[in-house]
């Protein structure tokens, strides 16, 4: 069972542009070198009333045993690097989805 891990961040409209580039450029190459995730996405939602800009960035895990190590292994310190970095200046919120249906890109 293929596991979807989504973390959902607000960012500040001043803190916008070095998130987005620090994200590309670090967090999620970073979060990708752990070896626990098959592939990752980071898009920007469209429709949202949060104030600041909202991203989904979706990891794809090709398991729970995968998921869980990085969660309970890997995640505390990635995810306090970039508290420090944005502290003050974000929300974010996880979500874990079961991989129902799949079909390749066309």
């Amino acid at each position: 069972m293929k596991v979807l891990y989504n973390v959902t961040v607000n960012i500040d409209h001043e803190a916008h542009d070095d998130w987005v580039d620090w994200m590309q450029k670090h967090h999620i190459p970073d979060v990708m070198a752990t070896g626990c995730f098959l592939e990752s996405k980071m898009s920007r939602v469209l429709a949202q009333d949060m104030g600041g800009i909202t991203y989904s960035i979706q990891y794809l895990a090709p398991d729970m045993a995968s998921y869980h190590k990085y969660v309970h292994q890997l995640a505390p310190a990635l995810q306090q690097e970039h508290t420090e970095r944005y502290e003050g200046r974000f929300t974010a919120f996880r979500t874990i989805l079961e991989v129902i249906h799949e079909e390749g890109q066309s």
